[in-house]
């Protein structure tokens, strides 16, 4: 987002986004309003008023977006709080952000309104939760040129005992599928080759609307043009209904073989403290069963430790269960209490619980991830090129959507590689002329 040019007194606005795909979306959006109305969009440090669009999903996110306004303010910069933290907890406006404007989820269409007043010395606050557009159809500033973060819903049915998230996005709310699809097809024309499909539930997808995420990936990957889709996070339930339908959609060579499933417990008893409406047992045979009808699929999955009561037994359940799927990528979240959630009221662990079984989890997947990474030594392949990486190398994606850094290519190219090592994060390729 530099350097683009506006007509709006040359004031200079920057994002900083913390989060999931869903808010970069929604700080993409922002940005394109704002340069519509004739705003420069540029980086953090050329800017005269910042916007700083916070997660509220874990402590760690939450303190990063305190930390960071701060850190802005203390530094003479204007700043407007945006996104989850504030929606999730209005009493905010009035003790950590009480002097500074502030723009939920909910109302981002009106975010040149709140920088005007801003500009102007007004603080304002938008946390109404009516929305006041029906799909994210709008202008964006993309982070990436050739990724296109499309969401097709927000909030979700579940009620995890853990999660704030709910009470910043609420109850699910799907797109239309041909208002989903023309998004695609508006990315498309600006020279994306990558779509992301995200919300906080894919898998929840259609349930409001008499549809399934499988109706809209049928609708998706018929379109014509030359693209990738990655599908975003979904949670196990949805997926156990409609296994035949997804594993028919991922044959299309448009979709990346690619699957984000969270397990969260590897015990029963801690699922059902959870509010996690599945078993272990179903969990493992739908993975079991997708892997073995998708070739070659890369799994990940999210494991939290030190839940509220978790015994020892409890815990080396779930690392048993980690051993036997063998995921690509496992976020491991050490348990930490949100308040407002009902897991908050539980029992609480030792801190030196969670990080223990956080340390020894992470030996036992570093270990899978090596021998699963291993495996694709002397693959050769395409992969398309779709982010820069450190030290004037590229990074790319293949078939299976895993990571591979290459020392040469340009963004948006497909380029035929071979992999000839690896480590427990990426696969490293030699570009083939």
């Amino acid at each position: 987002m530099k350097g683009i040019k506006g007509k709006y007194n040359n004031v200079r606005i920057a994002f900083v986004t913390y989060g999931c795909p869903l808010n970069f979306s929604d700080s993409e959006i922002m940005a394109g309003i704002l340069k519509s109305n004739g705003y420069y969009i540029v980086d953090e440090d050329e800017a005269d008023l910042v916007v700083v669009n916070g997660c509220t999903v874990k402590n760690l996110a939450e303190k990063k977006f305190f930390n960071k306004i701060n850190e802005l303010k203390k530094k003479g910069k204007k700043v407007i709080a945006a996104g989850c933290v504030a929606q999730a907890e209005p009493d905010y406006v009035n003790t950590k952000l009480k002097d500074i404007s502030v723009i939920g989820t909910y109302q981002i269409d009106r975010i040149a309104d709140v920088v005007e007043s801003t500009l102007k010395g007004r603080r304002i606050v938008f946390l109404d939760r009516n929305y006041s557009f029906n799909n994210r159809l709008f202008p964006k500033i993309r982070r990436n040129p050739i990724i296109g973060i499309v969401p097709i819903n927000e909030g979700c049915l579940g009620n995890c005992s853990f999660c704030k998230t709910k009470f910043a996005r609420g109850n699910l709310k799907s797109y239309k599928i041909k208002d989903i699809i023309r998004q695609i097809k508006i990315a498309l024309n600006s020279g994306v080759k990558e779509i992301w499909l995200t919300s906080q539930d894919t898998g929840a997808y259609g349930h409001d609307i008499g549809k399934k995420l499988p109706d809209l990936l049928e609708k998706v990957v018929d379109m014509k043009s030359d693209f990738k889709v990655r599908l975003g996070m979904g949670n196990p339930e949805f997926f156990i209904d409609f296994i035949d339908d997804i594993v028919g959609v991922f044959k299309s060579e448009k979709m990346f073989k690619f699957l984000h499933l969270p397990l969260q417990s590897g015990n029963d008893r801690i699922l059902k403290l959870m509010n996690r409406n599945y078993n272990v047992d179903q969990y493992i045979n739908l993975v079991m069963e997708l892997k073995d009808k998708i070739r070659d699929l890369t799994l990940s999955t999210d494991i939290i430790v030190g839940f509220p009561t978790e015994t020892e037994e409890e815990f080396m359940d779930s690392v048993d269960i980690i051993k036997k799927i063998k995921p690509d990528m496992l976020n491991i979240s050490r348990f930490w209490a949100r308040p407002g959630t009902l897991a908050s009221r539980m029992k609480q662990l030792p801190t030196w619980v969670s990080k223990e079984r956080s340390r020894y989890m992470n030996k036992v997947f570093n270990r899978i991830a090596l021998d699963n990474n291993k495996k694709w030594v002397g693959w050769k392949g395409k992969i398309l090129i779709d982010e820069f990486g450190k030290n004037k190398t590229m990074i790319g994606r293949n078939f299976a959507y895993k990571q591979v850094i290459v020392d040469k290519g340009n963004l948006g190219d497909y380029v035929g590689v071979v992999i000839n090592d690896f480590s427990r994060f990426d696969l490293r390729g030699k570009v083939m002329d």
